[in-house]
């Protein structure tokens, strides 16, 4: 059996287990019909092949006026996965709750990797393609929020948001094929070896936001939760396999400050008093205004220069079950 078969047995196990706890309470019909608020709600949710990409370049050309700015821009494109997710919110009072995810991809064989390199003028002297694989998304959130508005009639609430977030992803590209190539500089030879490993962890220490919940009938709901992130900040290291003048842990990193933000519009359906059913649509984003990469050459030392740009985005549709207890 292979790791994502394995996972993905257990989230039926789950699935399972949950089912089976919310639907040994009361049924719908049998309960009360007045709003019941839950101390606890645990959910499991699913990232469905999910869409990413990164990129990020930067600016050597203070290093040697002959480089162009940017001088190399590497963009890891259609890096889809899926993504499981687990959750949990506390109420702490009747405003009052803590709310945190944790999610880890469980299938990711697709996407690829371009590396362009300029010349001053940005004149194109390289550019090469290479297959991306690898298991290596998963991040952790966690925020405290507030009801800061309840409509009339119980419609519907809104939240207000502050917490963090965790993001790291690593990618695998395999092989090099040159769709440009100056042959007068070095070899233009396919080959097809371990090229670059990439792998990014984004920071983001506060985050702000909102979740608003308005009910279209007693058992459906409309939501969406917006978080801002003005601070976001990004490490990242590669290591190039292939090239012997560069240092092997890592070839080059970088870091950088920027912002992110998270937007998750959602439809709720209560199967049950505790079960709900959800769907919708996530994107993630972070993007740096300002950052530094550096350099390790094999026995030359380190080289800085300005990170011009990173950039991570991933978004796709997302369905889950929610227990409230």
């Amino acid at each position: 059996m292979t790791e994502a078969q394995r996972a993905h047995t257990k989230i039926c196990s789950a699935i399972t287990c949950l089912l089976l706890m919310v639907l040994s309470a009361p049924s719908w019909g049998q309960e009360s019909e007045s709003p019941i608020r839950p101390r606890v709600e645990v959910s499991l949710k699913s990232w469905l092949f999910t869409a990413g990409e990164t990129q990020w370049s930067h600016d050597a050309s203070r290093l040697d006026p002959t480089l162009g700015d940017p001088t190399s821009k590497l963009t890891y494109k259609d890096t889809d996965t899926h993504l499981v997710g687990l959750g949990a919110k506390i109420h702490l009072n009747r405003r009052l709750f803590l709310d945190g995810e944790f999610a880890f991809s469980v299938d990711f064989d697709r996407g690829s990797l371009r590396d362009d390199d300029y010349f001053s003028g940005q004149r194109l002297f390289s550019r090469t393609s290479s297959a991306v694989t690898g298991k290596g998304t998963w991040y952790v959130s966690g925020s405290v929020g507030y009801r800061a508005m309840e409509f009339q009639e119980n419609r519907g609430h809104l939240d207000v948001l502050g917490g963090f977030q965790y993001w790291r992803s690593t990618y695998e590209a395999t092989g090099v094929n040159f769709l440009v190539c100056d042959s007068s500089l070095f070899a233009c030879t396919p080959s097809t070896f371990p090229a670059v490993k990439n792998t990014t962890h984004w920071m983001t220490p506060v985050q702000i936001g909102g979740q608003l919940e308005y009910r279209i009938t007693p058992r459906i709901s409309a939501n969406v939760k917006m978080v801002f992130s003005p601070v976001s900040v990004v490490w990242n290291e590669d290591i190039h396999f292939q090239r012997s003048d560069l240092a092997q842990d890592p070839s080059f990193s970088m870091w950088g400050v920027g912002i992110g933000g998270t937007v998750e519009p959602t439809l709720k359906i209560m199967l049950t008093r505790h079960l709900a059913l959800m769907g919708g649509y996530r994107v993630m984003w972070n993007r740096t205004y300002y950052g530094r990469w550096e350099v390790h050459g094999l026995g030359t030392g380190s080289e800085i220069a300005p990170l011009t740009e990173f950039q991570t985005i991933r978004h796709g549709a997302i369905v889950g079950l929610t227990g409230s207890f």
